[in-house]
């Protein structure tokens, strides 16, 4: 069996002439064929020959999304040389804490303002070098095979270092018997999603590359007959989708939300007959959809798609079949919004640790909203202790790089503990309920998963950028609300979610803070998770501000009964 790289120049040359890469910019696209991609991984391989670069030493990569970026990471795992995506967005002195980890012989990078801030947070950071220099000409340059070289499954081929929600970054090794296997599954549910057809797979992609998911993304698309078109512009997003006219892309649930709170909002300033007629076939959809339908139901749905839905739903684009989405739970309401415009989204979810992936929605089956699909196949998940999910399989990462214990504290008995605590149903579908090291114990000896709260309280308040809960080792629970929004609005929805709530789950205080969390500020890892570490360290004060106010508060109200 051809391992993963075999597979992609394999499919490279019979794709010879036709476009598998593009990048989109404004409306014009510019696209390379299986041929010219080929051509630049000869470039670049020659270069890395030239350069004396052996196989097992890193190379960074540090790049905006683009068809470059492609080849230059194709062209590092073809010649064994382990490449070292990096997220061109990070803080410059994170990015300089990673490279001293891995000591990379070379950092390869798109604009040289990019090398330049990483020197001055590493002086002693190897050469800078140019795409373009790498790219160029030379000579000198070898005649070399449109094949990788040789490599056992047991080899590393990358490695992504993690966001780190708490404490350093990790760097994730991934060998070829890893993405070999995932490519296996991705396969398989993408050919179960696009059935049969003669027409390539037309993907669309506006995440960063340096993820583990997204590196998955661009693997499966370059060992298909796929045309991958690369955003390059998130402030024209939507445009980008409609031109594109993809058949899935993958997302994260925040662009998601906001896609429904969009329409929910411009449904709001319409006439009044527009709200009338989307209240009313939202609310028959929702009933047909649990199998309590009433009489007009059908009548009225069939009315809103015709007027409303159709009309949202083009704004993807007339292929579309699915979305995909991981990174994060998605609130259910958003999954039944967009299958009630007939768009299914399918879940995913995985770690870097993984190979990006553990579970995957069956496009063959209706899926569960608020589930992650069923494990991918040729792997075990179950339940251990406090709930945690662990997993084994042909999947699982041999290690950090040179981090044995934490190595060993993850892989017990073959098992990963994924740090995640979840829940299986009947249909063997996954549900993720937290983070183990996230749990917020009381002096009370509760133990309390924050997200499930957060994640309720940030479907009432919009307009709040973060919401975080804290009180581990206190009494009770309170708050942090970050963006511009007003007391009584998060009030009211405290008031809204707490009843529903046991005593030690409410949310007794909260206090509003204007600062924007970032990846830049340490407050958010690059993938958009909360560093809970990092915001209690900066809010401090404001924390202990709630619970002495608190108590003073109850003092004052004991005494005057």
């Amino acid at each position: 069996m051809p391992n993963f790289l075999e597979t992609i120049f394999a499919q490279l040359k019979r794709a010879s002439g036709r476009v598998v890469l593009s990048e989109i910019h404004g409306d014009l696209f510019v696209s390379a064929t299986g041929r010219e991609l080929l051509d630049q991984l000869q470039l670049v391989r020659s270069f890395l020959r030239r350069s004396g670069l052996q196989p097992g030493e890193r190379c960074a990569l540090l790049a905006p999304n683009s068809t470059r970026w492609a080849a230059f990471h194709l062209a590092l795992m073809a010649e064994g040389v382990i490449v070292v995506p990096l997220y061109s967005r990070q803080a410059p002195v994170e990015l300089a804490g990673m490279m001293k980890d891995c000591q990379p012989r070379l950092i390869f990078v798109n604009d040289a303002a990019f090398g330049e801030a990483v020197v001055r947070a590493w002086p002693e950071a190897p050469p800078r070098v140019l795409f373009e220099e790498a790219l160029r000409e030379s000579a000198s340059q070898p005649h070399l095979p449109d094949s990788p070289n040789p490599r056992r499954d047991s080899e590393i081929v990358t490695i992504i270092y993690t966001s780190g929600t708490s404490g350093e970054p990790k760097g994730v090794c991934l060998n070829v018997g890893n993405l070999t296997h995932m490519l296996s599954c991705t396969t398989e549910r993408l050919d179960q999603l696009m059935g049969a057809t003669h027409e390539p797979d037309r993907v669309f992609h506006y995440l960063p590359l340096n993820f583990a998911a997204s590196t998955i993304l661009l693997l499966s698309c370059l060992s298909r007959e796929s045309v991958l078109t690369l955003s390059t512009d998130l402030n024209k997003l939507a445009d980008e989708i409609r031109l594109s006219s993809p058949h899935y892309f993958l997302n994260v649930p925040t662009l998601l939300e906001r896609v429904r709170r969009g329409v929910e909002d411009a449904i709001a300033k319409r006439p009044a007959i527009i709200r009338s007629l989307f209240a009313k076939s939202r609310a028959a959809w929702q009933r047909l959809h649990v199998g309590r339908g009433r009489v007009n139901d059908t009548f009225w749905l069939r009315l809103g798609r015709a007027l409303i839905f159709r009309k949202i739903r083009g704004r993807f684009g007339p292929r579309l079949r699915a979305l995909l989405c991981g990174s994060a739970p998605l609130a259910p309401e958003t999954q039944q919004f967009f299958l009630m415009l007939g768009i299914p989204v399918l879940q995913a979810y995985g770690l870097t640790e993984t190979t990006g992936i553990c579970t995957l929605d069956d496009p063959r089956v209706p899926v569960e909203p608020g589930y992650v699909g069923a494990a991918i196949t040729g792997i075990e998940m179950k339940l251990a202790e406090n709930e945690e999910i662990v997993v084994r399989g042909p999947h699982i990462f041999p290690g950090y790089w040179n981090r044995p214990e934490e190595t060993a504290r993850v892989l017990q008995n073959g098992w990963f503990h994924t740090g995640d605590q979840g829940e299986v149903n009947v249909r063997g579908n996954w549900r993720i309920s937290g983070r183990i090291k996230n749990l917020i114990i009381l002096n009370s000896g509760h133990n309390i998963a924050p997200e499930p709260v957060e994640e309720k309280l940030a479907r009432l308040l919009p307009a709040a950028q973060q919401i975080v809960i804290v009180g581990n080792g206190r009494g009770y629970l309170c708050a942090l609300v970050s963006g511009v929004i007003e007391s009584v609005a998060v009030q009211s929805a405290l008031d809204a979610v707490n009843p529903e709530l046991p005593h030690y789950r409410q949310i007794r205080d909260f206090t509003i803070v204007r600062d924007t969390f970032a990846p830049e500020n340490g407050l958010l890892t690059a993938n958009g998770k909360l560093r809970r570490d990092a915001i209690n360290a900066r809010y401090a004060s404001e924390i202990n501000a709630m619970y002495d106010l608190k108590a003073v508060r109850e003092a004052a109200s004991r005494h005057h009964a």
